[in-house]
């Protein structure tokens, strides 16, 4: 078959500490639903000569490439705040492919049954969580926000038992590391300092060898991860994305979003939204997102603390200085990101006010995020009388005051605007639809949904109906799936 496969499994010569050594359990009756022909493209392989019933072969695991060393990956994390060893309890990772360009990327499996990490679990997944991922993972790529990728799912034939029984499936996710926080904190709970440095050599080697030559590598990275972290989590806070499960194993150390459990976008503006079934507290709130992207750093940094510095508490001071520079960093970055929202440039002290005082308006009025911005744009899906109030078009005075500011070009500030707000975003009603037909054979909603969510940004006629908010007032409510 020439595909294009390019294995080079680095993460697998590693020593067993780090993983496992197994190949997905085979299933009865593999029948691929969905290719991902244009991350295919990217990745420099071509499915087009192979026919369906193979593809379903492949992307099962029953046929493994040439090349390919499947392993499942050790790792712990901080799961609502405690401390677990955990591990690919449902997901294989069957190699690293590099590209023409040279990028490697790792080849997962998830769904393709049980291994050492398992637990208690079936190592299965289901239909359902499968193409949500897949539906999210697209759409963040496409509203260019870092995230791992969706190749194909394939329903496997067989039945999995969860509150009820559900057709089991599997994910193939592309990403370009595996590498998590929970890695680091995996190799800290065994305290040998070497494996500590195997696993920064390397993180260092594959995703930041620019630093590899510095006098303080742990130090760097953890600088270089906070940039990233912040960085994500800004974009994540511009389109109304809550992640749901940001525990420290789904940080990735490349600064892409990873597990579309319990995930979803916020239609009415509420920094308290919660989707998660298991948030009970609301620990990963829309608003509590930053917070906990320090928290988890703070614990990669306990990671670190042995390689930054051999005087162990100048250690802890450098590491602790270091992450209490977050807020700045993240405030400075979220700032710009709203300016850009609203088209401002430059910098104007009351800038934060103005900023502020809409947010405060849209929640309590309980306006669409979403679709706030795109009125602002004069872009209104419909022409929602809610803009209408006062409170508005008194706040718009003074945001068209203060784009006079840098009204050089009368249309600069929209284009920055039309570059910062999406039209449409995966919304939960929608999902649901394209999820619910899927599971019942019929894939022409799921397919419709994909194809608008790829061009966010554009103006369309036919997306009127994707960018509509659900009529429901019932709180949505999302599950992680295992």
């Amino acid at each position: 078959m020439t595909i294009g496969w390019h294995f080079n499994n680095t993460y697998s010569k590693l020593s067993d500490t780090f993983r496992e050594e197994i190949k997905p359990i085979p299933v009865n009756n593999p029948e691929l639903i969905i290719l991902n022909g244009s991350l295919a493209s990217e990745l420099n392989l071509d499915f087009s000569k192979i026919d369906k019933k193979e593809l379903s072969k492949i992307f099962s695991g029953n046929v493994l490439p040439n090349g390919s060393n499947s392993i499942a990956q050790a790792y712990a994390g901080h799961q609502f705040g405690h401390f677990t060893m955990l591990g690919d309890g449902r997901a294989v990772l069957i190699g690293e492919h590099t590209t023409k360009a040279n990028k490697k990327y790792d080849i997962q499996f998830k769904g393709s049954g049980k291994t050492a990490f398992s637990r208690n679990g079936d190592g299965r997944a289901a239909l359902g969580p499968m193409l949500r991922e897949y539906i999210i993972s697209e759409a963040m790529n496409a509203l260019n926000i870092p995230t791992t990728r969706s190749l194909a799912v394939i329903k496997t034939g067989e039945n999995i038992q969860r509150e009820t029984t559900l057709q089991g499936a599997i994910l193939t996710r592309v990403a370009s590391s595996h590498i998590r926080v929970g890695t680091f904190q995996y190799i800290a709970a065994r305290q040998k300092e070497n494996e500590m440095k195997t696993l920064l050599d390397y993180t260092i080697d594959r995703h930041y060898p620019e630093i590899k030559d510095s006098n303080n590598q742990a130090l760097d990275l953890l600088n270089l991860l906070m940039e990233q972290q912040c960085n994500l989590v800004v974009n994540w806070m511009r389109v109304g994305f809550i992640h749901g499960v940001m525990n420290t194993d789904n940080m990735t150390i490349s600064g892409e979003t990873i597990d579309y459990g319990p995930c979803a976008f916020m239609d009415t503006y509420d920094p308290k939204t919660v989707f998660s079934s298991i948030d009970q507290m609301g620990r990963y709130a829309y608003c509590n997102q930053p917070i906990i992207t320090k928290w988890n750093l703070a614990r990669f940094a306990e990671c670190l603390v042995p390689l930054i510095d051999k005087d162990q508490d100048k250690a802890v001071k450098i590491a602790t200085e270091t992450i209490n520079s977050f807020e700045k960093k993240y405030e400075e970055k979220w700032m710009d990101m709203m300016r850009n929202k609203l088209g401002l440039f430059g910098l104007d002290e009351k800038d934060k006010f103005l900023i502020l005082d809409l947010l405060t308006w849209m929640h309590e009025k309980k306006a669409d995020y979403t679709n706030t911005f795109c009125h602002l744009m004069d872009l209104d899906p419909k022409k929602d009388k809610l803009f209408d109030d006062n409170d508005l078009v008194n706040w718009k005075k003074r945001w068209k005051e203060r784009l006079s500011q840098n009204n050089d070009s009368p249309n600069k500030y929209l284009e920055l605007m039309k570059n910062n707000n999406p039209l449409v975003i995966p919304r939960n009603h929608k999902v649901e639809e394209a999820l619910e037909a899927a599971e019942k054979n019929d894939l022409k909603p799921l397919n419709r949904l994909i194809e608008i969510l790829k061009y966010p940004y554009t103006q369309k006629n036919d997306i009127l109906d994707y960018q509509t908010p659900s009529a429901s007032d019932e709180k949505y409510q999302t599950f992680c799936g295992t």
